[in-house]
């Protein structure tokens, strides 16, 4: 996994893993969540992968817009 920049200095994000139709999502507290274009939707993986390789926003895009339409949790 590739570790989140967290510009804006107090994302959740701990890292990330880029592939071609999914990402999934590290968090602080250990939680990994995958987003799938299947489950998540094409437009809102693409916009998370942006954001992810940018460093910012990636926390409150999740938190706003995709909130619990992840394709699977785990520990």
């Amino acid at each position: 996994m590739q570790r989140y920049s967290n510009r804006g200095g107090n994302s959740n994000v701990h890292s990330f893993e880029l592939v071609a139709d999914s990402i999934t999502v590290r968090f602080n507290d250990g939680a990994y969540y995958l987003y799938t274009n299947a489950i998540t939707g094409v437009v809102h993986v693409e916009k998370m992968k942006q954001l992810a390789l940018a460093g910012q926003g990636l926390n409150s895009y999740i938190g706003r817009v995709v909130k619990s339409n992840f394709a699977r949790k785990w520990r």
